[in-house]
């Protein structure tokens, strides 16, 4: 197994210290050991510093393999920094590299502060030796790594901890969600049947229409609700893949339009517009039908009476980009950062009609295609969502 050396930092200003510590080194292993010698507190923080911003963007701890430094070995006395601040203010500033203090004064009381403080050990210059030496910065790299383990243990039992929790307030919310929207559905079924059941003599034929049609809208909102949660359920799994085909958007808009002006008859005007030279695109169908439909459900489902709906559709740049707008209930401030998860609708609903999915499933099929989504709100005022998605 390949020996790693050992990188250590002295920070000293006097050039005689510094170089008997380059001397002990020699003697002790010419090849284990690599130092770099600097006099002053701002230079060793700078210096230290420089390989750790781009590793801690990824992770909250270093391993020694990522430290440019295993170890400082750190005078108390310094041109800019004096006493147990030095060592403060390079902890502040550098809290992953192991810090052995160095200093003239065989002091008991500062050593076991400078331990309070974050040091691994305290070396009083003129009792050095080779082996207290080696030791001391021995233990102290292994004494850190011991320290850097246990907090990554601690975050990763904190996450999960983390993660345990919201997957257990998914649950609660899943279970009062289903309660709540299968009930209504189910209600109305049972009271349909009961006065098909014993009134069925004296309804008229248009009345036992009316009731069977009040079944089937009930069996269809119970369809879409599961419908939703597989859905979900998938993406969650990781089983919904993505699968481009080549797609005319105008035509497919268009057409999804005509369908949604159908079932809302007169009650609410839909109007779509194309822009852009060329609308075909590489995209996957039955993503995108889901996400339009969601949109335009909730721009209808939210919106008054004879209202407008503005559906627009610019292809430009190889990106496709779709606009729903409504001027409908709008959503309160306070909601719009919760809106994309699960089961969570906005305060000002009321009493109509929702799973707090839908939004929910609209992300991660915006996701799939690596594409982004926008809302803009205003209660009162209305709602406009903007999906963009590449189209190769």
């Amino acid at each position: 197994m390949e020996k790693l050396r050992i990188h250590i930092l002295l920070v000293e200003d006097s050039l005689s210290d510094a170089h008997l510590l380059r001397q002990t080194f020699l003697h002790a292993d010419q090849g284990q050991w690599r130092m770099l010698h600097v006099e002053r507190l701002s230079e060793a923080i700078e210096i230290s510093r420089v390989n750790s911003a781009s590793v801690l963007d990824n992770s909250q701890f270093m391993s020694r393999r990522q430290r440019r430094f295993d170890l400082v070995l750190l005078d108390l006395s310094l041109p800019d920094s004096i006493g147990l601040d030095t060592l403060k203010e390079y902890r502040a500033a550098v809290p992953d590299i192991p810090v052995v203090v160095l200093t003239g004064l065989d002091d008991e009381e500062l050593a076991l502060q400078a331990l309070a403080e974050g040091a691994q050990d305290y070396l009083v210059k003129d009792q050095m030796t080779i082996q207290r030496l080696v030791r001391a910065i021995r233990y102290a790299i292994e004494r850190s790594e011991i320290l850097n383990q246990l907090r990554e243990s601690e975050e990763r039992t904190r996450q999960a901890l983390a993660k345990e929790q919201e997957l257990n307030e998914l649950k609660s919310n899943f279970v009062a969600m289903v309660s709540h929207e299968f009930r209504t559905p189910m209600t109305t079924i049972r009271t349909a049947v009961d006065i098909l059941e014993y009134n069925s003599n004296k309804l008229t034929d248009d009345r036992r229409i009316k009731y069977f049609g009040r079944i089937q809208n009930a069996i269809n909102q119970m369809l879409h609700l599961l419908d939703e949660i597989l859905f979900l359920s998938k993406t969650e799994a990781a089983k919904l893949e993505y699968k481009p085909t080549l797609v005319n958007l105008e035509n497919f808009c268009s057409e999804l339009t005509d369908i949604f002006q159908l079932n809302a008859g007169s009650q609410y005007s839909i109007i779509f517009t194309s822009q852009g030279e060329s609308t075909q695109a590489q995209i996957d169908e039955d993503l995108l039908n889901c996400i339009l439909t969601n949109l335009i459900s909730n721009a209808l489902k939210y919106s008054p009476q004879n209202g407008t709906i503005w559906f627009d559709l610019i292809c430009k740049d190889r990106l496709a980009t779709f606009q729903i707008r409504d001027r409908g209930m709008g959503i309160p401030l306070k909601d719009q950062s919760c809106l994309f998860q699960p089961f969570h609708r906005a305060s000002n609903v009321g009493v109509i009609q929702g799973t707090g999915l839908g939004l929910t499933i609209v992300k991660k099929c915006v996701d799939l295609h690596g594409g982004q989504i926008q809302l803009e709100s205003e209660q009162g005022v209305g709602t406009t969502v903007i999906v963009t998605l590449p189209v190769q």
